[in-house]
C-alpha cells in the first residue's frame, strides 16, 4: 500500500504541488517570522551587550515610571568623584547615556536642510578621554570635544551622505543650532541600527542640550585587576537607592533589552498568528483537495479492498498520502521561510518599524517549529478524507457510477455546526465583554478559540446555504450567458458541499478583512468624534509625527505673534499612583477651557481656578476606578522618583478612546516642579481669520519638529495612523486570500478531471472551446462570490462582536461600505484567475478521449 500511495502522488505531480503549495504558504510564514524574531532579537542583545563591552559596573538612575516621557532619575554628578574613592575601582565617568527610548531625542538636519533624524534619536556625551566606555567606535575623524562638534553613527551618516567637516543642525530640547561633524561612530557589531539615529556630544553639551545641567544618566565603572564585577558591584551597593541602582554590565545589557524584547515578541506572535491563519486556510484546502481525490479515485480504493487490502490499510494510505505532503511542503515552507523572513523585515521598514541590521539567525529550533507545525496540520487536514475513503463497499465502489456512502456524521453536521457557530459568537463575545477579569491570556484563548469554532462552525453550515446562494449569485450567469451561465450554476448547486469546501477557505480569507476593515472604520470614525469634542481651537502645534512631545519653547516662539488670539499648551509624562501607571497633563487654567472642552462631571470651570500648586482634576475612569471624589487627596509618583500629594478638585468625562488629557491633570507649575524634562505634548492655537500661517511657520524653523496643523489636519493625521495598521493588517492577510485562490484553482482543476466524460459528451453535442472555458470561468466566480456572500457577514459579526467589546472605550460600530464591495468585486475577480488553468484544460479536452475516461 506504501508503494501504491507514493505511486500516486508520483503520477499526480500537479495535484500534489497544488495541495502542498497551501501549507507551503503557511509554513513559510510561520518559519519567516520566527527567523525574523530570532534575528531581531540577537540584534538588540549586541546592540545593548556592546554598549558596556569595556564596563563592569553601571551606577544609574533606577527607572520607576513605565514608558515615561522623560529619562529615568538622574545622579548628582558628585557621586563620580565618591564613586572613584572606593577601593576596586580602576576607572569611572559620567555620562548622559539612556537606553530606554525615552529620554527627549535629537532632531539632525543635514546640510541641505533635510531633517534625517531616525527612530528611535539619542542624544549621548561622553568625554573624549573616557573612550573605552563609549558603545561607537570611531570610524572616522575624532570625537566631539567642543561646544559646536558632534559625532553621528555610520548607518545615519552613511544614509545621508554625511563627511567629516560637514556642518548640521541638531535641535533637542533646545532651538536647533549648527553643530561641525567631526567623527563618524559604528555601533558594537551590527552594521546598521535600523531606523536609529545617535549623535555624541561631549558632556557638557549633552548636558544642555537635554537639560541635565549638573545632572548624569549613568556613571560607568571598570574594575581594577583582581576585582571581579560581582564583587564591584557589591562594593557599590552603598550608593543605591530608591531612584538610584547598581547593576552588573550584563545585569543592565538585560534590563535594557527587556522593553524592546516584549515589543519584538509582540511583533513575532502577531506573525506567527498570520501564518497560523494561512496554515488554518491550508487546512481546509487539504480537507477539500484530499476528499475529492477520494472520491474520484472510489473505484480504484474499491478494486484494492477487494483484492486484500483492508479498510485500515486503506485509511493508512490516505493518511500516508497527507504526511508526505506535509513532509514535502513543510520542507520548502521552511527554506521559503528564510528568505521570507528578509521580505518581512523590509514590510516592517515601509511602516517605519526598523530595527538593527545583522546577519539571519536561522537555528534549528526555529526550522523545525514551522517543519512540525506543517506536518501536523497536513496530517490533521488529511484524517476526515482517510475515514471517508472506507465507508463505501468494496463491491459498490467498483461498479459504475459508483459514489461515496454518507457517514453517521453527516446526519448531524447541520446541528454541529450551528452549536459550533453560536459557542464561537459566545466565547469571542466573553474574551471581548469580560477580558479584564480574564487576564491578557485568558482574553486571547477566549477570543481566539471564539474564531476558530465560528468559522469551523460556519463551513459546516454553508452546505446548507450553497443552492439559495448559487441562485442569487449565479443569476447573472444564467440569465445573461446563456447554456454555459446555467450549467455553471447547476453544477455549483449539483454538489454543495464540494462547494461549500472549495468556497470555505475564501470565505475565511474575507471574513478577516472584512473584519478588519470594519475595525478600522469605527475606530476612525470614533476617533474623530472623540477628538473634535474635545478641541476648541482653529490649530494645534504638534511634533511631525503628532506623538513626540515639543519643547515647551517652541510653543513660545508663536505666542505673541499677529493673528494668535489664544494659544495653550498641554505637558504630558507618565506616573504612579500607588502600582497604577497614569497619564498625567499639566494645563495652564488660565488659558486652557476654550481651547479644551471639559466635560464636567463633577466641578466646574472654577475647578481649574483653584488648581493652583497642590489641586487635580482626575479623569471619571481613574475615580470609578480609584472611588475618587472631589476633595480627597492622591499621591503621584513622577519619573524622577518626586513624589507629590495633589487635592481632587474637578472630575472629568472626556472620550474615552481618545482622551487629549492624561488620568490626572495638574497646573504646569506643579507639572514643571515634579517632572524632569517638561515638554508639551502639543499646543492648543486659535487663529484669528487671515493669519498668516506662513509667518508663524518661519518662526518655528528652529524648532523643527514642530509643525502648526489646523485642526482638520489634525485630526487626518491620526486617522492616518489608523489607515497604516489597518493597511499592514490587510497586506499580511493576502497570504491567506491567496492561499484560499490556490486551493480553488486545485479545486477546481479536479473537478474537471473528475468531469471529464460529462465534458466530452456537451463537445459533443456541440458545445464550443470557448463555451467550455466559459462554463468553467462562471462556476469559479459563482463558487468565489458565494465565500464572499457568507464570509462578508462572518466578518461583520466578528467585528460587531469586537467593537461592542471596545464599546466601554467608546467604540461604535461603523460599516465601510466602499471597502466590502471592493472585497466583493476582488472575489468575482479571484474567481476568474482561479478558473485560467482549469478552463484552459477542460476546453482543450480531445473529445474521444474523454468519453473513454474513467
Amino acid at each position: 500500500m506504501r508503494r501504491v500511495t507514493l505511486r500516486g502522488l508520483r503520477a499526480r505531480k500537479l495535484r500534489t504541488a497544488l495541495t502542498a503549495f497551501a501549507i507551503v504558504l503557511g509554513v513559510a510564514m510561520v518559519t519567516g517570522s520566527s527567523v525574523l524574531g530570532a534575528t531581531m532579537k540577537q540584534a538588540f542583545d549586541v546592540v545593548f551587550s556592546s554598549a558596556y563591552e569595556q564596563t563592569d559596573v553601571v551606577v544609574s538612575g533606577k527607572p520607576v515610571v513605565d514608558w515615561s516621557e522623560s529619562s529615568a532619575p538622574t545622579l548628582a554628578t558628585s557621586m563620580l568623584d565618591e564613586i572613584r574613592a572606593v577601593p576596586g575601582v580602576e576607572r569611572a565617568a559620567g555620562a548622559i547615556f539612556d537606553f530606554s527610548g525615552n529620554s527627549p531625542y535629537a532632531i539632525v538636519i543635514d546640510p541641505s536642510g533635510k531633517k534625517i533624524s531616525g527612530d528611535p534619536s539619542f542624544v549621548m556625551g561622553f568625554e573624549p578621554e573616557d573612550e573605552q566606555f563609549n558603545p561607537l567606535q570611531l570610524r572616522e575623524g575624532r570625537w566631539a570635544a567642543a561646544d559646536r562638534e558632534v559625532v553621528l553613527d555610520a548607518s545615519t551618516a552613511d544614509g545621508n551622505s554625511i563627511e567629516v567637516g560637514d556642518t548640521v543642525k541638531i535641535a533637542a530640547l533646545t532651538p536647533s543650532a549648527p553643530f561641525e561633524v567631526v567623527g563618524i561612530g559604528r555601533f558594537g557589531k551590527v552594521s546598521s541600527l535600523g531606523g536609529a539615529t545617535m549623535a555624541v556630544f561631549d558632556v557638557p553639551v549633552a548636558q544642555r542640550l537635554l537639560q541635565k545641567n549638573g545632572k548624569l544618566d549613568v556613571i560607568s565603572v571598570a574594575a581594577a585587576d583582581g576585582t571581579s564585577a560581582e564583587a564591584l558591584a557589591e562594593r557599590l551597593q552603598p550608593f543605591a537607592s530608591a531612584t538610584v541602582q547598581v547593576q552588573t554590565a550584563d545585569e543592565r545589557a538585560a534590563a535594557d533589552g527587556e522593553g524592546i524584547g516584549l515589543f519584538v515578541d509582540i511583533i513575532t506572535w502577531i506573525l506567527r498568528g498570520f501564518g497560523g491563519v494561512v496554515l488554518f486556510v491550508g487546512g481546509f484546502v487539504i480537507v477539500n483537495t484530499l476528499s475529492i481525490t477520494v472520491a474520484q479515485r472510489t473505484r480504484e480504493l474499491g478494486t484494492l479492498r477487494l483484492i486484500g487490502a483492508t479498510r485500515t490499510q486503506v485509511r493508512r494510505a490516505v493518511v500516508l498520502e497527507s504526511l508526505v505532503i506535509g513532509i514535502l511542503a513543510s520542507l520548502i515552507g521552511v527554506a521559503i521561510g528564510i528568505a521570507l523572513a528578509v521580505g518581512l523585515r523590509a514590510l516592517l521598514g515601509s511602516f517605519d518599524l526598523t530595527f538593527p541590521e545583522t546577519a539571519l539567525v536561522i537555528s534549528p529550533q526555529t526550522l523545525a517549529v514551522g517543519f512540525v507545525i506543517g506536518v501536523i496540520v497536513t496530517v490533521i487536514a488529511g484524517l476526515l478524507p482517510a475515514a471517508r475513503a472506507t465507508r463505501i463497499s468494496p463491491v459498490e465502489a467498483v461498479r459504475e457510477g459508483a459514489t461515496r456512502q454518507r457517514g453517521r456524521m453527516a446526519h448531524v453536521a447541520t446541528g454541529l455546526g450551528a452549536l459550533l457557530l453560536v459557542g464561537g459568537v459566545a466565547l469571542l463575545a466573553l474574551g471581548m465583554l469580560k477580558g479584564g477579569s480574564l487576564g491578557v491570556a485568558g482574553t486571547l484563548a477566549a477570543s481566539l478559540g471564539g474564531m476558530l469554532l465560528l468559522f469551523i462552525g460556519a463551513a459546516m453550515l454553508v452546505p446548507v446555504a450553497v443552492p439559495a446562494i448559487a441562485r442569487i449569485v449565479g443569476w447573472p450567469a444564467a440569465r445573461f450567458a446563456g447554456i454555459p451561465g446555467r450549467l455553471a450554476r447547476d453544477n455549483t448547486i449539483r454538489n454543495p458541499g464540494r462547494t461549500a469546501s472549495t468556497a470555505a477557505a475564501l470565505m475565511i480569507g474575507i471574513a478577516l478583512v472584512s473584519a478588519i476593515a470594519v475595525l478600522g472604520r469605527s475606530l476612525k470614525i470614533t476617533a474623530v468624534e472623540a477628538v473634535e469634542s474635545q478641541i476648541g481651537s482653529s490649530h494645534v502645534l504638534q511634533s511631525e509625527t503628532g506623538w513626540e512631545s515639543l519643547p515647551p519653547a517652541a510653543a513660545g516662539t508663536i505666542a505673541s505673534a499677529p493673528g494668535v488670539n489664544a494659544l495653550s499648551s498641554v505637558r504630558y509624562d507618565r506616573g504612579k499612583i500607588g502600582e497604577k501607571q497614569v497619564d498625567v497633563s499639566g494645563v495652564d487654567p488660565a488659558t486652557i477651557d476654550g481651547p479644551y472642552r471639559f466635560t464636567w462631571q463633577e466641578g466646574s470651570k472654577k475647578s481649574l481656578a483653584a488648581l493652583g500648586t497642590t489641586g487635580a482634576l482626575v479623569r471619571d475612569d481613574l475615580a470609578e476606578q480609584k472611588d475618587l471624589v472631589v476633595g480627597e487627596r492622591i499621591a503621584v509618583l513622577s519619573a524622577a522618583g518626586k513624589t507629590q500629594t495633589y487635592v481632587v478638585r474637578g472630575v472629568f468625562a472626556p472620550a474615552r478612546l481618545d482622551s487629549l488629557l492624561g488620568h490626572v491633570v495638574v497646573s504646569q507649575h506643579a507639572f514643571d516642579a515634579s517632572f524632569p524634562q517638561p515638554a508639551d505634548a502639543f499646543t492648543f492655537v486659535d487663529l484669528a481669520p487671515g493669519a498668516d500661517t506662513e509667518a508663524l511657520a518661519s518662526r518655528l524653523e528652529v524648532f523643527p519638529d514642530a509643525v502648526l496643523r489646523t485642526t482638520s489636519a489634525m485630526i487626518q493625521k491620526r486617522q492616518g495612523d489608523i489607515d497604516g495598521i489597518v493597511t499592514l493588517l490587510t497586506m499580511l492577510l493576502v497570504l491567506a486570500v491567496i492561499t484560499a485562490l490556490l486551493g480553488m484553482v486545485n479545486a477546481l482543476a479536479l473537478a474537471v478531471i473528475e468531469r471529464t466524460r460529462e465534458i466530452g459528451a456537451l463537445r459533443a453535442v456541440g458545445m464550443t472551446r470557448r463555451q467550455t472555458r466559459r462554463m468553467v470561468r462562471h462556476e469559479a466566480v459563482t463558487t468565489s462570490l458565494i465565500g464572499a456572500a457568507v464570509g462578508l457577514p462572518l466578518g461583520i459579526l466578528v467585528a460587531w462582536v469586537v467593537t461592542r467589546g471596545l464599546a466601554r472605550f467608546g467604540v461604535a460600530f461603523h460599516l465601510p461600505v466602499k471597502p466590502l464591495v471592493v472585497y466583493v468585486v476582488v472575489a468575482a475577480l479571484a474567481g476568474v484567475l482561479a478558473a485560467v488553468l482549469p478552463a484552459r484544460r477542460a476546453a482543450r479536452l480531445d473529445v474521444l478521449k474523454a468519453l473513454q475516461y474513467e
